[in-house]
């Protein structure tokens, strides 16, 4: 192999990280794929793109093995100086690795790939390439969850993706900072963020969204949860919610791919 095909695929990121700021996802994904993890053969799990330090990937790890205590995270980083800086905290079931979006681990093939913030810098023609790419990587029954969020994870935002694709979109907040759900926009996916204008399905979701949010103040008496869940109920009317009041709350709401889709063109 050539020293160019060698060269990792991708771009350098800011590397901004925070301790704690992918909980939510992490929950996400302890709920939804945490059965998957269990009855994988060889639970890798990898954190790509983690930044420029290793809390998040220490985080995963952690996490993941409290319910899948064989699992292994692998954090993948493309700027080697990251992946140097990572090193003293490697232990068993964590080790880090200089590489990008081919996803290198020795002819192994994870059962997650976790992207937070990675294709943030990117061009949104370039997503679907690289989650094609991401995807491809991915052992059966494999999950890809890439998204954004903001400095300390109280909105954030991500696709799930199986290796067919995008499955679905997950809009995850600290409810007690929401004054709209709209306020997510900011922390849409590079897939949707420049999709949220009108005539796009992801603009007309975050509409009903407000609408829904706005009709259910009068549960606000009762908590910003309970507003949150009456608020999911309307919009479950009209979206194709694949989540229920369990998820709902933890200030989660999940809607299927398909209906957010940017239109074509």
């Amino acid at each position: 192999m050539s020293a160019s095909q060698k060269r990792p695929v991708g771009t350098v990121t800011r590397g901004t990280t925070n301790p704690n700021r992918l909980r939510r996802m992490d929950r996400w994904i302890a709920a939804v794929h945490g059965a998957a993890l269990r009855r994988s053969h060889d639970p890798v799990a990898v954190d790509l793109g983690y930044g420029a330090a290793p809390w998040t990937a220490v985080e995963l790890m952690e996490r993941l093995r409290t319910f899948a205590p064989a699992v292994h995270v692998v954090g993948i980083e493309i700027d080697p100086a990251r992946v140097a800086a990572a090193k003293p905290y490697e232990r068993e079931g964590l080790r880090f690795a200089h590489g990008g979006f081919e996803v290198p681990l020795d002819g192994r093939r994870p059962a997650l790939i976790r992207a937070a913030n990675v294709l943030r810098q990117y061009d949104e023609a370039e997503v679907a390439a690289v989650w094609q790419r991401l995807c491809a990587r991915l052992a059966p029954g494999g999950l890809l969850v890439e998204g954004t969020c903001d400095e300390i994870g109280r909105r954030h935002v991500w696709v799930a993706l199986g290796p067919e694709g995008p499955r679905t979109v997950t809009f995850a907040t600290r409810l007690g900072s929401l004054e709209r759900p709209s306020d997510l926009a900011e922390r849409l996916p590079k897939a949707l963020i420049h999709r949220n204008v009108p005539g796009e399905p992801v603009h007309a979701f975050l509409r009903d969204f407000d609408r829904a949010w706005a009709a259910a103040a009068p549960y606000a008496s009762l908590s910003a949860r309970q507003r949150w869940i009456r608020t999911a109920r309307a919009l479950a009317v009209d979206w194709p919610l694949t989540d229920g009041v369990r998820r709902w709350r933890q200030g989660e709401i999940t809607v299927e791919w398909a209906a957010l889709a940017p239109r074509a063109g």
